[in-house]
Parts: C-alpha cells; structure tokens; sequence
C-alpha cells in the first residue's frame, strides 16, 4: 500500500508519488524568532517531524527544510522594547526554539535557512517579477499584483470577488490594487535594512519561503507544511509569487496541522490562557507532551488541559511499563521453538495495521491505537508460565520499533546522581574555559532533556530538578 496524503489543495486524499524515486522535498514554515514558541507553534514541529520520520521508515531519502524568520515587525518591535539589536534576539530565540523542540524529540532539519542570510536571492527573486511584470515598486515598497496571477485563490478554495469584498489599503501604503501584496518594504528611519534596487528596506513575510524553497530544494517541491493559519494568505501568496515567477507547480501536496484550544478556547493573549512549550518541557516529560499532540489526527483540532495531559502521561506510561516487563522477562525465558508461532504472528500483524495506519494520511492516532493493542497481546502472552526468547524479543523489538517512527521513547531516562550532576557541570565549566562552547552546549542541553536546570550566576552555576 503506498502513502496517502490529503492535499489541501485538492481537499482529497492522493497517492504520495515523489518528485524522484525515493526522494522527499519537503519545506516547513517555521518561527518567527522574536521570542519562545507557544504549544501552537510545538504542533507543527512535532506533527512534521512524524510525517518526516515515516518517510524515513519508508526508507525516503527527505530534504527537511524548516526556516527562520529572524526580522519582520514583531522583532523590530522586540528590539525597540528590549533595547537590543534584532539579530542578538533572532539568535537568542533560534536557540531557544531548538532546545524546547529537541526536548520534545523533533530532529534537525537538512537545512535552517534564515532571511537575513538569503538577502541576494530574496532579491533577486522580487526583480524577477518584476521584470516578468507580476510585481511593481512603488514609492520604495514592491508589491504583488495579485490579479495578474490567474489562480489566485485555489489553495483556500476562495474567488478573487470574494477576496476583494474584504481587501483594504492601509495607511500608508501605495499600492495599485488592495489586493497586492508586500514583496518589500522600504525601511522606517532607524530599522534594521538592507539595500536594494528600490532602496533600502526589508522583505515582506511571503517572499522568504518562496526565495527559500527554491533555493534549497527547486522550483517545484514535493510537501509544503504549516499549520492551518497559515493557509490564507501566507501559502496563496507563495504559491502566486513562486508559480509566477518559477513557471513551475510551486508545491504537488499541500499539508496543514489543526488548532490547538486551550480548556475548549482558542489559544490567544488576551484571554490570558497562552501556553509556552518552554515553559511546559520544563513541568511535564517531553515524551508524554509529544505522545499527547499525536493522539489526534494531525488535521483536526486537538484540546488542551492540564487533566487531558495526565491522562496521556497514564497512556504512555501503559506502553512503556509493557515494554519494561518484557526485557524484565526476557532473562527468565527459554530458547523454546514449540507454541510461539501463534505470538509471532500476532506481533507481525500489529506491525502491519499500524503502517496500513500512518499510510492513511500518518493517522498517528489510530498508530497509537495499535500500540495500545500490541501492548495488551504482550501482556496477555508475559501471563503464560513458560515464555521464548524469541517471542519476548519480537514483541519488545516491534514496540520500540513503531514507538521510534512516532518519535517516541520507551526506555527510561537513569536519573543522575547529585555527583553525577556535578561532574557534568565542573566538565562544562571547563569547555567553557577552553573555548569548546560546542561542548558546553550539548552538556547543557543533555542536563536539560533529564529536567536538570541549570543557573550561572556571579557565584558559579547551581542547578536544581525541573
């Protein structure tokens, strides 16, 4: 069976045909680093992260990219607040994000590319539209001329008159149409700029994935992710700058994580119910925050409590306690053949409904369902008097094994010892010495990951349990 995948674009569930033969291009919308990711934010990276990691299991090559928007607004106005320059704050939050979503068992991406260091191509992609005729300058801003690019709308499924109903020129703008849109923005007395044909200025937000995605990864890619929001305008307008300008079909699947409600409200400041992922690695296990955003599908709302947390703490708890029960049991077995063909196979078809699973458009939440069944056959099977080896291994193989395609963790992390502890920091201490910030990063970050925070004050670091 191959993978299907629902494509917003369509609004169907289409066979997953790549680009090349074993290969994955695929480009994630990530954070505007002005400050810590909210639990919204922590959806995408986690779902994405899945969907990347089953690709793997498929034995995928995937080009990962996840970019950085390290200047717009909300960071000049960060800056201005803080009285710090934009790109100490980008870098401050950059790292920030990697450490909150590496607790939360998110790899890498192949590539990490900021704005401010694809300046060049941001450029010269806004000069090709306009010398294609899709985009104009005006009074030092350039902006988009939506209407010249005919299928304007056909991601959010919305006509261009029913866009226009709601379309306004805002003060201080100069554009043609209210429907245009900023490619680049002449810079403010002050803000941070750089030059161009038209002046100095800055990127709009839409131009950077486009520059970005084609870059790193061609004119046509294969997934293009984000979450929800993000749909409209965000991705329209990528897929009109990208299409006009690249001659190409920008992005062949369209892929969009649900919202996020907080005790059955939206998500938002002014309610005062704004969630920081920061803030919850450090009160709850990364694991158990990463299993319960996988327990939905990842195109449907999900609902936040702090009761729905322990509850999924209590689920996970179930698979991890049966996996540890059969390595327990694994050192009592016997190397006996007769009676295990039954338990293998039952161990096989589990591994087959849950890839028949996340084939179906990486319904995490029935994957879940599946180890919750393995689980109990494994159970069932520790209460026999006699066990095999061989049985004990494929039930505890197989759970570790589609537990990791989820991202998921079964052995325990040892707690460290107060002089363990110590040893690490003292080892720190002394990389930081010598200059091995490299070093000193991972000890921290390998601290963090066992809820060890760590404090360096004027009187050395001191360190308490998360």
């Amino acid at each position: 069976m191959s993978i299907k995948v629902f494509n917003t674009l369509t609004r169907t569930k289409e066979p997953f045909t790549p680009l090349e033969e074993g290969k994955v291009k695929m480009y994630v919308c990530g954070p505007t680093v002005y400050n810590y990711i909210h639990i919204g934010n922590a959806r995408p990276a986690i779902v994405f992260d899945t969907v990347r990691r089953y690709f793997e299991y498929k034995n995928f090559d995937v080009q990962y990219v996840l970019n950085f928007t390290d200047v717009d607004d909300k960071l000049i106005k960060a800056a201005n607040e803080l009285g710090e320059e934009v790109p100490d704050i980008a870098n401050r939050f950059i790292q920030a994000y990697k450490e909150d979503v590496g607790a939360l068992g998110v790899k890498e991406a192949v590539h990490h590319p900021r704005v401010t260091e694809n300046m060049e191509e941001i450029i010269q992609f806004i000069d090709g539209l306009i010398e294609k005729d899709f985009a104009y300058e005006s009074g030092g801003d350039v902006y988009f001329r939506t209407r010249s690019f005919n299928e304007y709308g056909k991601l959010s499924h919305q006509s261009i008159d029913e866009l226009r109903s709601g379309a306004r020129i805002e003060v201080g703008e100069k554009k043609e149409d209210p429907l245009d849109f900023t490619l680049w923005k002449e810079a403010k007395e002050g803000e941070i700029a750089w030059e161009s044909p038209w002046g100095k200025g800055r990127p709009g937000w839409h131009i950077e994935c486009s520059a970005m995605a084609k870059k790193y990864l061609g004119d046509t890619i294969d997934i293009h992710a984000g979450g929800q929001d993000l749909t409209f305008p965000h991705h329209e307008n990528e897929i009109a700058q990208s299409e006009a300008n690249n001659g190409e079909s920008f992005a062949r699947y369209w892929m969009h994580n649900g919202y996020i409600n907080i005790e059955n409200e939206k998500m938002s400041k002014s309610l005062g119910n704004f969630v920081l992922a920061h803030d919850l690695v450090q009160k709850h296990d990364p694991q158990v925050i990463r299993f319960f955003m996988l327990s939905v599908h990842y195109r449907h709302p999900i609902n936040f409590s702090d009761e729905l947390l322990a509850g999924a703490k209590s689920s996970f708890e179930r698979i991890r306690n049966a996996y540890e029960n059969l390595l327990h049991r694994k050192d009592s077995s016997l190397n006996l053949t007769d009676e295990k063909t039954y338990w293998l196979e039952e161990a096989a078809k589990h591994k087959q409904q849950f890839i028949a699973e996340m084939d179906d458009d990486f319904n995490t939440a029935n994957a879940i369902s599946v180890l919750f069944d393995l689980t109990k056959t494994a159970n069932l099977y520790l209460q026999s008097e006699q066990t095999h080896t061989e049985v004990i291994d494929q039930f505890s193989e197989t759970l570790k094994e589609l537990a990791g395609v989820l991202g998921l963790q079964l052995e325990q992390e040892v707690e460290l010892l107060d002089e363990e502890i110590d040893a690490l920091i003292e080892e720190r201490k002394q990389a930081r010495k010598e200059r091995n910030f490299a070093r000193a990063d991972e000890i921290r970050d390998e601290l963090k990951a066992r809820n060890i925070i760590l404090e360096d004050t004027a009187q050395g670091t001191r360190w308490k349990r998360g």
